[in-house]
């Protein structure tokens, strides 16, 4: 006599069918969720100070008038913003796909955690970045004479760079759930149908 067909055993998100489920993760989601958002914070502050320390700024040139921007130094002002977006969006990248892949046994909101952990990150850089470089031009200039060169302020002209990071994020998360994406098993045993000509056997 055959057996009833048995429930197929849950197996964990990114885990290949035949090979036993992953154990339940190890720290619970409060802390997981805290870990997460700290190593965003730490690295957005570390980001900061590369965004300052290598973002390109365009120099004002100083005259009698004032200070002025030269047709090269003006190609140079949205530098920080350009700076400030390939570094977000490479810390994001890394940073998320590496958190998600841990995260990946706590479920879909693993992805709602990243992304809200990367937004953090772009603002803590920004911070960081505006508090180390940021250094207002008028009371440089009024205390300027006339062939000093001036370094514009660092700043963000719009808010886009910090999204940069929430992109990079996401991309990765979407890419490690498309490659380790598992559809449902097919059954590959199953009771042979009866064919309509064949005797029945009482």
């Amino acid at each position: 006599m055959s057996q009833p067909d048995q429930p197929q055993p849950y197996q964990s998100f990114g885990t290949p069918f035949g090979v036993p489920p992953e154990p339940e993760p190890g720290l619970p989601w409060a802390k997981a969720i805290a870990v997460t958002v700290a190593a965003f914070l730490v690295v957005g502050a570390i980001a900061g100070w590369a965004w300052q320390r290598f973002a390109p700024l365009a120099q004002y040139a100083v005259d009698e008038r004032g200070g002025s921007l030269g047709e090269e130094q003006m190609t140079k002002v949205f530098g920080p913003d350009g700076t400030f977006t390939a570094i977000g969006f490479l810390t994001a990248l890394v940073l998320g796909g590496a958190l998600f892949w841990w995260l990946r046994n706590y479920g879909p909101w693993a992805v709602g955690v990243v992304a809200i952990g990367s937004v953090l990150g772009g603002g803590v850089a920004w911070g960081v970045g505006m508090l180390l470089g940021h250094d207002p031009l008028q009371p440089r200039l009024e205390n300027a004479k006339p062939g000093d060169m001036l370094d514009a302020p660092l700043e963000l002209h719009t808010w886009t760079p910090i999204a940069a990071w929430l992109v990079g994020a996401a991309l990765a998360a979407a890419i490690i759930a498309a490659a380790s994406w598992r559809s449902e098993p097919v059954a590959t045993t199953s009771l042979p149908a009866a064919s309509e000509g064949s005797p029945q056997v009482q």
